[in-house]
């Protein structure tokens, strides 16, 4: 313990060296580059195509507005080894955002999610152990790395799960993008662990919402919020928990993680549990009776016989280790390693439903 913690005191992190930010057209990586900028820092991005608009345009946009900082590109790709190699020299923290999320729409879980999520982090840290200057990495990964269903909470001693905990319940055949998630964090510790110059530190979010900063952000936490508001689930949902976080706490997250000498380990970015009623209800007392917000809740064998006509992820076995099975995430860590003070729920779900409004997503 005395050897981790004197490691991690001497990374004091200089500021005026680039920050890699590889992902970085994504919903999380758009608020962390912004963040950074405003703080004044040089950051290199990573996006698969520099000639994108959808990529690279609200990127020089988040630039020009935060007047501050320097932003400069470079074209990367998960599965293309080397490709990070660039854009990673010079910089003392890398954070790794970049990675595929997709929980539907897909016939090989294998090659759309697992390969990328597990070759890439391999890929971006063998990037890591190349370049000297490199003294800290910080992981976007996710609770999915730590449960797999709701019901693994009946197995869980304490009642909440924790930092300690990791996903058990998930495999390339049940829950495979949380299967990925799993993998691909494991992979990180493995690397790390293999090594003694740079220290990992995750950031494990749960559902993460809130306003974007393009309209050509895609996430399941967008498409849930819109399936709220469009009418998809009226009049009813299943009795489900998710546990949610707003984007800028995440992003924040990862900003005072990167940063703070003493960040160490995982941590669990969640600020509460909702049933998808309950949410409806938050949104549908903003917004009125204009959107159909469903008003009640299904009966569990209702969504197990008819579930999969809505949607194809939700087979029987998904219904029934997760709608009706309570969750509990313990975010103290988050509170006390990395200083968050999170935003109120209600306010992550109006503004982002908002900005639905606004962009036309929802009518």
């Amino acid at each position: 313990m005395t050897k981790m913690m004197d490691r991690v005191m001497e990374q004091t992190i200089d500021k005026t060296k680039p920050i890699l930010v590889t992902g970085a057209s994504g919903y999380i990586a758009n608020w962390i580059i912004k963040y950074l900028l405003e703080e004044g820092c040089t950051v290199h991005g990573t996006v698969r195509d520099l000639n994108s608009e959808k990529s690279v345009g609200p990127l020089r946009k988040i630039e020009a507005d935060a007047a501050r900082g320097k932003l400069k590109l470079f074209k990367a790709d998960l599965l293309d080894q080397g490709s990070f190699d660039e854009a990673m020299q010079g910089c003392e923290v890398v954070i790794h955002t970049a990675s595929p999320f997709l929980v539907r729409g897909f016939t090989d879980p294998e090659q759309a999610l697992i390969k990328p999520a597990v070759e890439g982090t391999r890929n971006v840290l063998e990037a890591v152990n190349r370049t000297d200057s490199v003294k800290r990495v910080v992981l976007t990964s996710s609770v999915a790395a730590i449960f797999g269903d709701n019901a693994d909470l009946k197995k869980n001693a304490r009642g909440y799960f924790t930092e300690e905990d990791w996903n058990f319940s998930s495999s390339v055949d049940h829950q495979p993008y949380s299967y990925s998630k799993f993998l691909a964090e494991k992979e990180a510790w493995k690397i790390h662990d293999a090594q003694s110059r740079w220290h990992l530190v995750t950031i494990n979010p749960s559902m993460v919402g809130g306003p974007a900063l393009t309209q050509y952000s895609q996430s399941t936490s967008i498409d849930t919020l819109r399936s709220l508001g469009n009418g998809k689930l009226w009049p009813g949902v299943p009795r489900m928990r998710l546990g949610w976080v707003d984007v800028r706490d995440v992003a924040r997250a990862h900003v005072e993680a990167a940063f703070r000498p003493d960040a160490e380990g995982r941590h669990i970015v969640s600020n509460g549990e909702p049933t998808m009623l309950e949410v409806a209800t938050i949104l549908k007392n903003h917004f009125g009776s204009k959107y159909k917000f469903p008003f009640f809740e299904l009966p569990k064998r209702i969504v197990k016989w008819f579930g999969w006509v809505l949607d194809s992820s939700a087979k029987p076995r998904f219904v029934e280790q997760n709608v009706g099975h309570e969750l509990k995430f313990d975010n103290s860590r988050s509170k006390a390693r990395l200083g968050l003070q999170y935003h109120p729920l209600e306010q992550t779900f109006v503004d982002h439903f908002q900005q639905l409004i606004d962009d036309g997503m929802i009518r």
